[in-house]
């Protein structure tokens, strides 16, 4: 009985809140300027996105283009071409870090993408919904530390 009174009045408070908000915050030049900030920021972010696979090539032509002739998609990352990676710790460390990205992005799936590593060099392998999808996967793990290549097959879902 008293956990039904408490979650009724977190209801109410909760209500109460949003109500607020809609009617009377919302309308607040704070709030809209932390809305125009923000939406601001994520439009930053998706063009730095955008730049990056026009640069490594990863549009979803480029990566139509690569799969038609080749089969897979491979990409060399530069700063870290001499370096080797040696410790199997280290590969495990890599894959970890990769899944973890593709575990925090709405639009892969930490799932559907196989990833192994050996000596720096990061295998993908699944399926995604779009060539888009392959390079933003593709370019995910060469921004991460100690990848020195990327070779990927990853196939669009038909």
């Amino acid at each position: 009985m008293k956990a039904f009174f408490t979650g009724l009045v977190l209801g109410v408070v909760l209500t109460g809140f949003t109500g607020w908000y809609f009617f009377v915050a919302r309308k607040s030049h704070h709030v809209r300027h932390a809305q125009d900030v923000t939406a601001s920021a994520l439009q930053k972010t998706a063009d730095v996105i955008e730049a990056k696979l026009v640069a490594w090539h990863l549009t979803p032509a480029d990566i139509q283009t690569e799969l038609t002739n080749t089969g897979k998609v491979v990409r060399h990352q530069m700063r870290d071409f001499g370096a080797a990676v040696a410790d199997v710790g280290a590969d495990a460390t890599i894959t970890a870090k990769i899944k973890a990205k593709y575990a925090f992005d709405k639009e892969l799936s930490a799932w559907g993408i196989a990833v192994s590593t050996t000596d720096g060099r990061v295998t993908l392998a699944g399926n995604v919904s779009s060539p888009r999808l392959i390079g933003k996967a593709i370019m995910l793990a060469l921004e991460t530390d100690g990848v020195r290549e990327v070779s990927s097959t990853l196939q669009v879902k038909r």
